[in-house]
């Protein structure tokens, strides 16, 4: 009923930027909280960045001056700009949304396929 599809993943060198865009599509009324996660390796997910419906940002210490996180309400859209990175930002990063679909009484986190970012050093 809601699909998350994201794009921009690829391979960089260490000291490069990349943007990852996430796009919601399908029965939305409304969506809540969206939000970045990654997986490195051998490694459990991890929260990277989440944003509010009214553009509150929140961080992990571990990519706080480096990523941005933003999105675009009118396209149903969340961003993730990466700068500066490093050999360990290497992951699977996934898109996240609470959405309140048409019919339901409550909202549902929704994720992405995931795309891979792989920085070499």
């Amino acid at each position: 009923q809601v699909q998350l599809v994201e794009s921009g993943g690829g391979l960089v060198q260490a000291g490069g930027s990349l943007r990852l865009s996430c796009a919601a599509s399908g029965s939305i009324l409304s969506i809540n909280t969206m939000a970045w996660y990654r997986q490195p390796p051998g490694k459990q997910r991890e929260l990277v960045a989440d944003i509010t419906s009214g553009g509150s940002t929140d961080y992990a210490w571990f990519v706080k001056g480096r990523f941005t996180i933003s999105r675009d309400n009118a396209k149903r859209t969340v961003y993730l700009q990466m700068n500066s990175l490093k050999a360990e930002d290497t992951a699977v990063y996934s898109c996240y949304a609470g959405v309140l679909v048409a019919g339901k009484s409550y909202s549902r986190p929704y994720w992405g396929q995931g795309t891979q970012v792989t920085v070499s050093s």
